[in-house]
């Protein structure tokens, strides 16, 4: 499996964590395109992409996951509020 295969299976396995849905399926076209399936046999759902194309799909399929805040980022979100600018 090659790096390119190996990062458009990568999006699809984060899908099917994400969804729960273990059907998710992508496929390999002759010319080294992509597309994504509900499941083995089911029409592509997507014309066929290049490699980040098909990524940046695959990442808006689904439910997202929330993005991780950590508490030192809260606390420079409230240090930029506090500080109004001096004219």
């Amino acid at each position: 499996m090659s790096a390119r295969s190996t990062r458009a299976s990568n999006a699809v396995d984060r899908l099917k964590l994400r969804s729960g849905n273990p059907g998710w399926s992508m496929s390999i076209t002759g010319s080294g395109h992509f597309f994504l399936t509900e499941g083995p046999g089911q029409p592509p759902l997507c014309p066929p992409m290049d490699l980040d194309d098909f990524v940046a799909f695959v990442n808006a399929q689904g439910p997202q996951t929330p993005k991780r805040v950590s508490k030192l980022d809260i606390a420079f979100e409230k240090q930029l509020t506090k500080k109004a600018p001096k004219a």
